[in-house]
């Protein structure tokens, strides 16, 4: 059973922004792209309590900025997804997690040392160049779920 809800179109899309923003980490820095996608979608809480599809998350918009600088640059349309990274978005749609990714809702990469948290949020773990952050204890049991 798959951990979310979703469409070939949403495969496409998700596997266009593993893509866009961690093509250059192979594809366990993409897994764990797609990872943080699939919990924001099974978070409700925080910022992401009213994402109900995969384009919600995508596209979500907080402090008036898109979430995912991919699609704030325009990044996640230039290439079309190949059917490696489409396999990769299937994989973490379905079933896949791993740590520093397994829990987290946020990452991005600070071109230097991982703070200890971001935005009051705690961080689990770097992968290369990104660093991970999951949910404060007790402040979205949501992730955690499955």
């Amino acid at each position: 059973m798959a951990r979310v809800k979703y469409t070939d179109k949403d495969v496409d899309l998700v596997a266009r922004m593993m893509r866009a923003e961690a093509e250059g980490e192979g594809k366990q820095g993409m897994l764990m792209v797609g990872n943080v996608i699939v919990n924001r979608l099974k978070a409700d809480c925080l910022d992401f309590g009213d994402l109900r599809s995969i384009s919600d998350v995508i596209y979500h918009v907080q402090g008036g900025n898109y979430s995912f600088e991919a699609v704030q640059k325009g990044n996640v349309f230039y290439n079309r997804a190949r059917e490696s990274e489409k396999r990769l978005a299937k994989q973490t749609l379905d079933y896949w997690r791993e740590h520093p990714s397994k829990f987290a809702l946020w990452y991005f990469n600070p071109y230097g040392p991982c703070p200890a948290t971001w935005y009051d949020q705690p961080h689990s773990g770097q992968y290369k160049q990104h660093c991970y952050y999951e949910p404060a204890p007790n402040s979205c049991e949501s992730v955690y779920l499955g």
